[in-house]
């Protein structure tokens, strides 16, 4: 990352010497992993302590070359320089948390102070660091009530957590629910639907039928009336036609005078 920036050889050294740190630090948490016994464990957080400590200074003292160059470089490498600063700074950072997780986990309560954070240029204060090992009774016992008091708190934001998370899932179960019995009945009313329009259908198909047999009787006693008065107006046009019989109830046409004066004479 050096070469890729313009650094005077008094950065480049102080830039040297942080990443040699860096990746000390980096060694000693990988080799704290694989120590089991908690004395040694201690001991090893002690020397990571003070190259921690030995990290922020030399950061602290990059940041001042770079203020001192910072007039003499232009918009673009100065902000490169920072990047740079601040990507060192937020690796430290990381070993702290890291830090504190082990102490946590060994019992051991450290207090330190650490102001440059990632969106500060300027140097914090002196690391102001207590060890367990030099803490008087009253303090661990302050110190432990104060780390107590803190996991009760959280174990009760996690239980409002969960409470909340509940309830959230009972009433959306509930709403599940109505909306699964609203489907239910418009499922059930969409049946009684299908069944009446198939029902309706079954009637109309039955009404046309019995409207086409009506026309067909219709049609057959129009038939039947169209013939009888065809004869009964053949037999009057032309009475004599043998050919026609007599319709039942209708009297034959009467005789005429001259017919019955004929049969006189003879």
């Amino acid at each position: 990352m050096a070469r890729d920036l313009a650094m005077s050889a008094e950065m480049e050294q102080t830039d040297g010497e942080i990443n040699d740190v860096l990746r000390a630090l980096a060694s000693g948490f990988q080799k704290l992993d694989r120590i089991n016994d908690p004395t040694r464990q201690s001991k090893q957080l002690e020397e990571l302590t003070g190259k921690m400590r030995e990290c922020k200074r030399l950061i602290k003292e990059f940041d001042r070359e770079v203020k001192e160059a910072e007039s003499n470089n232009p918009p673009e490498v100065n902000k490169q320089l920072n990047d740079r600063k601040q990507s060192m700074i937020k690796e430290l950072n990381s070993y702290v948390a890291l830090r504190k997780t082990y102490m946590t986990s060994l019992g051991n309560k450290r207090i330190e102070l650490f102001d440059m954070g990632a969106g500060s240029s300027e140097p914090g204060h002196e690391d102001n660091v207590q060890l367990a090992s030099t803490m008087t009774n009253q303090e661990l016992i302050s110190a432990g009530t104060k780390a107590m008091e803190e996991t009760d708190q959280a174990i009760e934001r996690s239980k409002m957590v969960v409470e909340q998370t509940v309830e959230v899932g009972t009433q959306t179960a509930a709403n599940l629910k109505g909306q699964t019995e609203q489907m239910g009945r418009i499922v059930n009313d969409l049946d009684t639907v299908h069944f009446t329009i198939k029902k309706a259908s079954q009637l109309v198909k039955e009404i046309g039928r019995q409207v086409a047999t009506d026309k067909c009787i219709m049609l057959f006693l129009l038939l039947i009336v169209c013939g009888v008065i065809a004869i009964i107006i053949v037999k009057i046009v032309n009475p004599h036609n043998k050919n026609i019989r007599d319709i039942p109830g209708l009297a034959p046409p009467a005789q005429t005078s001259r017919r019955l004066l004929s049969a006189d004479y003879f």
